[in-house]
């Protein structure tokens, strides 16, 4: 297989409990291995995450890593991220890229061909797919499989975001069906046997 860099899209805890979180992250974006880092806080208060989210940004814009918003445009505006991730249900494609104008929209597709077309047309600038694997992150509902994957590569230039239980295992599969990048997070924050940057490390 091909050495990629820059194949990895990196998805923050669900909390931010790590003491060094912030020299974590600059640990890891060193390795120019991360294109893009979405903060993904769900059940944060909205200070609380502009203020995260500015302290975030400066980091990822010292090593080029592209910061992405999960869920809010309006936030992504706010602290002039790179762009804003949507799912389905959290907000209209339409709305959103009027909001980011010329900012970057990923869109979550699940494992649907329609849906992927829809994003496409309303000016999606990524689709992420998924879950490929069981994942600890969420539960999940949807199960994509390498098949869609390579539909979508086929009939559209895209960027394809694969996400769910990635991890050491079953990541360079996940490659070589045709993803453009990586979404991890579990494999990275919560790994029992290794820290950040010794999991990063081993994703080569």
């Amino acid at each position: 297989m091909r050495k990629i860099k820059k194949f990895i899209y990196l998805i923050s805890p669900n909390k931010i409990l790590l003491k060094n979180f912030y020299k974590t992250l600059a640990n890891l974006f060193k390795t120019k291995k991360i294109y893009f880092f979405q903060l993904r806080l769900k059940n944060e208060k909205k200070d609380k995450l502009i203020k995260i989210a500015k302290k975030i940004k400066k980091i990822a814009k010292k090593y080029d890593v592209k910061f992405i918003i999960n869920d809010d445009p309006y936030i992504a505006n706010e602290i002039n991220a790179d762009g804003c991730h949507i799912g389905q249900k959290d907000f209209d494609i339409k709305k959103a890229r009027k909001i980011l104008k010329n900012k970057i929209l990923g869109v979550t597709c699940h494992n649907s061909i329609s849906l992927t077309r829809k994003a496409i047309e309303n000016g999606a600038d990524y689709v992420a797919l998924g879950a490929f694997f069981q994942s600890k992150t969420k539960k999940v509902k949807y199960f994509a499989d390498f098949h869609t994957l390579r539909r979508v590569k086929k009939f559209s230039k895209i960027d394809v975001v694969a996400i769910g239980g990635i991890n050491l295992h079953n990541y360079k599969k996940v490659l070589l069906n045709k993803a453009n990048f990586l979404a991890i997070s579990n494999y990275i924050w919560k790994n029992k046997t290794l820290n950040p940057e010794e999991a990063l490390s081993k994703l080569k």
